[in-house]
């Protein structure tokens, strides 16, 4: 899974330091600056800040979140920030608390609300992390019986897919990856004062929202005005059918919208390329998610989507359906209403033939992106493992950092610290449930298990090296670390193999994730156990929302195959040519493997010999990989976001700086939380009706 930015202001290497409070000398030991800290900056005994109120705000927030983000992780492969719309709208919600009982309720404090986001950022992020991805893929490859259909496979009955073990699995890799980051905070935030620019990012906006400037209130309600447009066109274009008594309103008031547009080109497309079929998904869905998401993304990387799926749905795709033609018993037979065409029949299609592009939809849509997630996968995994392999300082330092030669810090700090002693006890328990449930739910040995969780120990700190010196958490390149493993130790088995990803990439996100609000935290002079407590709450908020969501949203595996997926397509295929092999697959697709590997290996190493400011020129792994694995109408809307958003900076780019991000932010959280709400209600209101 891929993580969108947050969104955020500017941040500069680390926070600006307080007025009045002395500079560090450069030079400054480990030891001076955990004093200067203790003594100018910490504030966590002068106001609350682990307060009943904040955490509950904090875990409801982070329940809508962790929805907004499982939605979105299905639709597009993103997962978007948390803590900065968490702290936005709490401060929103509470003042507006305080206007209704004219004042009987105290305002929170900034710790109260930075503790609301430990607690909102766990539940939000921590415990969806392989939800869609993990579960989705092994659902994906369950198979289908003969004589049932994709509606029949329910996600609850499949081997894995039980619902205490989705529950286990969630809440043991969030609460390992939040206690692997115990002995990581002192090194990496206190002494070597890492970037973390999110939870720099966070910090400071709680500055200015406390601060009561009319710059930051502005940026606060523009938010809520965006969460409020993508609730409201998240209802409007409900399909048809989903829910009897939204249709009943329509019906009433017909101010429904169509839940998809035609694009152009279709028609000719459709005569001149497509053998009169149509191209998956060739159509603009009328939603503000996708654009929403290309104003966060930009120009650089909506772009390389475009311009990958135009490659694939114009020229690479009826290249290759012309090449399926030539195959007998594929399907295609001269077309006797249109000498030199070919028609499609599905009757005569030999299910020993092995074609490029499968023709789907009753023999009337071309499935483009089927074969092409091969190559788009391809790429995203290379470039992400050769850009892990580029930083191998920050690797080395994860490790030699954490090892070295230990300092005896300030003793004042002990009271408040957290001791590593919590992470031992935490760890023990942890562990021995992990190793129990990866053997009885994935059949993988006790020694394969605790090979599992030490490899996740050792990639959480990589994850959270790389957090904090570039705000990427390469959860993605962890999983497939994983993968790879698990490949040679447990050759042709599915299941062990994306639940040792799982594990990987859970317990990093929630590393990384603790560690940037433990960041926002010491540049607001916060108690850090008290905020390690919020998180590690955070979690059962978390588990509690997104299991039960994550069964109502994809109740079998018609529902899931719905959705774009293009994350958890990644990881179906990564562990279906890790665990069958490459023999099962055309040899186009075998070639697009190759290739796509190649420009992955290739883009990174080319961005790091091109000077940082011709960089922006340079295609996108990320983009040009997803441009072949989710559908041409999503790239578009990307594309559209990103034009937007650069039209405005053209007009004026102080208030495209200002408001853009604040806006596309609250409309990904409300539209994609109505979506899920819906979909929710639609399969609750359906075992109702059947019982």
């Amino acid at each position: 899974m891929a993580s969108a930015p947050d969104a955020r202001p500017d941040t500069h290497n680390s926070a600006p330091s307080p007025t009045g409070v002395p500079a560090l000398p450069p030079d400054a030991t480990p030891e001076q600056k955990d004093a200067h800290w203790f003594a100018h900056v910490y504030q966590g005994d002068r106001m609350p800040q682990l307060t009943l109120r904040a955490v509950v705000m904090g875990g409801i927030l982070g329940m809508l979140m962790s929805i907004s983000n499982l939605y979105t992780t299905l639709a597009i492969g993103w997962g978007f920030g948390v803590a900065i719309t968490a702290c936005v709208m709490s401060y929103v919600i509470w003042n507006g608390i305080r206007a209704a009982t004219g004042g009987a309720v105290s305002k929170m404090s900034i710790l109260e609300n930075n503790c609301m986001q430990s607690t909102a950022a766990a539940a939000g992020s921590s415990t969806g992390a392989t939800i869609a991805t993990m579960f989705g893929a092994l659902l994906l490859l369950e198979k289908v019986p003969e004589g049932k259909t994709a509606a029949d496979v329910a996600s609850w009955s499949i081997n894995g897919g039980q619902w205490w073990v989705v529950a286990a699995f969630t809440f043991l890799t969030a609460c390992l990856g939040v206690f692997l980051a115990v002995p990581m905070k002192r090194q990496m935030i206190n002494h070597e004062q890492l970037r973390f620019p999110s939870g720099v990012a966070a910090a400071e906006t709680l500055k200015s929202l406390y601060s009561d400037s009319a710059e930051s209130v502005q940026k606060a309600y523009t938010l809520l005005v965006g969460l409020a447009a993508g609730l409201l066109l998240g209802l409007l274009n409900t399909a048809e059918g989903a829910i009897s008594a939204i249709d009943r309103f329509f019906k009433a008031v017909p101010i429904r919208l169509p839940e998809s547009l035609p694009l152009p080109l279709t028609e000719w497309a459709k005569n001149n390329l497509w053998s009169g079929k149509t191209g998956v998904a060739y159509q603009f869905d009328v939603s503000l998610l996708l654009v929403a998401a290309g104003i966060i993304t930009r120009m650089r990387v909506s772009l390389s989507m475009f311009l990958g799926s135009v490659l694939l749905y114009f020229v690479v795709g009826p290249y290759l359906v012309r090449m399926d033609q030539k195959i007998p018993n594929s399907g295609w037979i001269a077309d006797p209403n249109a000498p030199g065409g070919f028609a499609f029949d599905p009757a005569l299609k030999a299910a020993e033939t092995v074609v490029s592009i499968d023709v789907v939809g009753g023999g009337t849509v071309l499935h483009f992106t089927r074969w092409a997630l091969w190559g788009g996968t391809a790429v995203m995994v290379f470039a992400s493992l050769t850009t892990l392999a580029l930083q191998w300082k920050v690797v080395a330092r994860a490790f030699t950092g954490l090892f070295g030669k230990k300092t005896s810090g300030n003793d004042r700090l002990a009271a408040i610290e957290v001791p590593n002693s919590w992470m031992i006890i935490g760890l023990i328990p942890i562990t021995i449930a992990m190793v129990i449930l990866q053997y009885v739910a994935f059949g993988i040995t006790w020694w394969a298990g605790l090979l599992a969780i030490a490899m996740s120990f050792v990639l959480s700190m990589v994850a959270c090296r790389s957090t904090g010196e570039t705000d990427t958490n390469p959860i993605g390149a962890m999983g497939k670390v994983m993968q790879l493993t698990f490949a040679v130790i447990k050759p042709k088995m599915i299941i062990p193999n994306l639940a040792s990803a799982g594990v990987a990439a859970n317990s990093a996100a929630a590393s990384a994730d603790l560690l940037t609000d433990l960041k926002s935290g010491y540049l607001l002079g916060a108690n850090p156990r008290r905020q390690f407590i919020a998180q590690f709450v955070g979690v059962f908020f978390g588990t509690l929302a997104i299991v039960p969501a994550w069964f109502l949203m994809i109740p079998n595996k018609a529902a899931l195959e719905k959705y774009a997926l293009p994350a958890t397509q990644q990881w179906a295929a990564v562990a279906k040519v890790l665990t069958e092999g490459l023999h099962k697959l055309p040899d186009s697709a075998k070639v697009a493997l190759l290739i796509g590997a190649l420009v992955g290996i290739a883009i990174p190493l080319v961005e790091r010999l091109t000077p940082r400011n011709l960089r922006g020129y340079l295609p996108s792994a990320m983009g040009l990989g997803l441009s072949w694995v989710i559908p041409f109408g999503n790239a578009f809307g990307f594309l559209l976001g990103a034009v937007i958003v650069w039209l405005w900076e053209k007009l004026s780019s102080k208030s495209a700086d200002k408001y853009s991000v604040a806006i596309a932010s609250g409309i990904i959280a409300g539209e994609s939380l109505m979506k899920a709400i819906l979909a929710m209600t639609a399969t609750a209101l359906g075992l109702l009706a059947v019982n």
